[in-house]
């Protein structure tokens, strides 16, 4: 990096927070131990939702059945998250910035980083009013948007000072969720004999194998795709296995379980009413820690997206701080005026383009190789140059989108992934996935 980079990168960095490597390799001596980043890994699958998708799988579903599908589901996720995470542990880089040279090229990967940005900023802002709406009935005083500014402004000032705040959120926020959940959990579980209630018969109408596994896999998939945001923080691909397989099975596990159990003892998918209501303030802390120790990550992946954008729209290495800021900003006030409300079917289409990120980038990385070199050869760096645009890449990455979108057969998530694997794949061995143009990192 010139010396004014540095220079400037570093000031803003001393006055308002972390830049987190955003654009650079993270070093050998800024990584951490893995079972910080496994406890923010199971805070982001332990999450409300987990137990609604559970619930669903219970109504639908035996508790053997379930079982099935959430092992199905879950070994999808693990094998996903674990082979992107090992290429952002060897790497050090984020993922919208390792897509540069894992098929993508410069600008593709800034398309990759948009839409990383948009639809995590997006699921902030809804989250977001789940926060405030939880603070605002536990502690009343101010209007309902004045909250939702306050957790907001609070968030994102966690996630200005990166890894390490996020990593002591997620050691207050996991344990506190589990510990008061686990309680209005076991209030009502007490009612029923838990031997009845695995062998009971589904409540609802039945749910297939393939449905069950295809909520499972889709609910997580975004987050296993985007796993390099992590695990360039961990020491070795050990870690990576290690906090993969812990945080995800344990969140599928015993979160999704739990709602079977809930769904086959109350006779109703609404469990999440029971987690939060059975002891009132108590309940209301639940959900605040639920919301809080995943929303930090859609910020933060974000911010990351966005800085890879800018730097390779404009060569300029903008704050990661900065960018957090704004992000934040526009994400609270669009959740206090109630309109992302009406965007959450776009943030859902967005969220398919993510799954065939994965397929492509593993396939260069460890199959076809062609920029695998210019990695290697940078060292502690980052390669000075990068493909302008990748055409094969483009075109396997929007035919695995119509497939994960149209094609409703099987697991789409699954689908989508596996089709721009083998689709780049083909590319490759016949030598399509050659760039074009020249993406120029201007500052390393």
């Amino acid at each position: 990096m010139p010396p004014t980079d540095r220079a400037e990168l570093t000031a803003s960095q001393a006055a308002i927070g972390n830049d987190d490597f955003a654009l650079r390799r993270v070093p050998r001596h800024a990584r951490h131990h893995w079972f910080a980043i496994a406890a923010q890994r199971f805070g982001q699958v332990s999450a409300l939702s987990q137990f609604m998708l559970g619930a669903t799988l219970g109504m639908g579903m035996t508790f053997w059945h379930a079982v099935g599908a959430i092992t199905l589901g879950a070994v999808i996720l693990e094998i996903v998250a674990i082979l992107v995470g090992v290429i952002g542990v060897r790497e050090g880089l984020s993922t919208s910035v390792l897509a540069r040279w894992t098929g993508f090229g410069g600008y593709g990967a800034a398309l990759i980083g948009l839409t990383i940005a948009i639809s995590l900023v997006g699921w902030f802002g809804v989250q977001n009013a789940v926060f405030a709406e939880g603070l605002h009935e536990l502690l009343g005083g101010l209007p309902l948007w004045a909250w939702t500014v306050v957790a907001g402004a609070f968030v994102t000032a966690i996630v200005v000072y990166g890894i390490g705040g996020m990593r002591w959120i997620a050691f207050v926020t996991v344990p506190l969720f589990l510990a008061l959940a686990g309680w209005s959990i076991v209030s009502e579980l007490s009612r029923h004999s838990l031997g009845a209630l695995i062998s009971s018969p589904a409540p609802g109408p039945p749910l297939s194998l393939t449905a069950a596994a295809t909520l499972v896999a889709g609910s997580f998939i975004a987050g296993a795709v985007i796993t390099p945001d992590m695990t360039r923080y961990n020491r070795g691909v050990a870690d990576v296995v290690k906090q993969t397989v812990i945080g995800i099975t344990l969140g599928e596990y015993v979160i999704g379980l739990i709602g079977v159990l809930l769904a086959h003892a109350t006779g109703t998918g609404n469990v999440v009413s029971i987690v939060t209501s059975t002891s009132g303030p108590v309940g209301t802390v639940v959900l605040i820690a639920a919301t809080l120790k995943i929303n930090d990550w859609n910020l933060y992946s974000s911010s990351l997206g966005l800085v890879n954008v800018i730097h390779t729209l404009t060569g300029r290495r903008t704050s990661r701080v900065l960018v957090t800021i704004g992000l934040g900003a526009a994400g609270t006030l669009l959740a206090a005026i109630g309109i992302l409300d009406r965007f959450t079917d776009f943030l859902t289409l967005l969220g398919v383009a993510i799954p065939p990120i994965a397929g492509i980038m593993v396939a260069e990385y460890f199959v076809i190789r062609r920029w695998r070199p210019d990695l290697d050869a940078a060292g502690d760096t980052v390669p000075s140059r990068a493909p302008g645009w990748v055409p094969a890449t483009m075109v396997v990455w929007s035919g695995a989108f119509l497939v994960g979108e149209y094609v409703a057969w099987g697991v789409p998530a699954l689908n989508s992934l596996i089709v721009a694997f083998v689709g780049y794949v083909v590319a490759g061995r016949l030598g399509l996935t050659r760039g074009t143009g020249v993406a120029l990192e201007r500052s390393n």
